[in-house]
């Protein structure tokens, strides 16, 4: 499993960048990994006001459905669009392949909270073993 150090994470295998005065979201390694082929991204409304922990939309693939979970809290600034006709994407690079990406309400505290990239790994072993 990838994870990049740029990265923070949360429990829910979000992963969130911030770039300028945006932060960009979407799924971890290990969640595209976990989910299987995915052929389907719901993706937010722009526009929406979201608090940490709110569906930001939902990842479909052959296995399941899963919810994916506002990183932090903001307003959705822009969409992918390109995962409404290519959703495989976030199979083959999911680190690029962001769904959201956001301007927090605060963003001093926009990744407060969030795991680094040393913590992910030490928490994604420990679902390992389970």
């Amino acid at each position: 499993m990838e994870v990049k150090k740029n990265l923070r994470y949360t429990k829910d295998h979000e992963w969130a960048r911030p770039e300028g005065d945006r932060i960009f979201t979407g799924i971890t390694d290990y969640a595209q990994h976990a989910l299987g082929d995915i052929v389907f991204v719901e993706l937010p409304e722009k526009g929406s006001a979201l608090s940490k922990g709110d569906v930001l939309g939902t990842v479909e693939s052959s296995k399941a459905a899963s919810d994916i979970f506002s990183p932090l809290c903001g307003k959705v600034a822009e969409v992918n669009t390109e995962l409404e006709d290519k959703p495989e994407l976030v199979n083959e690079a999911p680190y690029d392949a962001w769904i959201a990406a956001m301007i927090p309400d605060d963003p001093a505290e926009a990744v407060t909270g969030l795991m680094d990239a040393d913590e992910y790994e030490k928490y994604i072993k420990t679902l390992e073993h389970d």
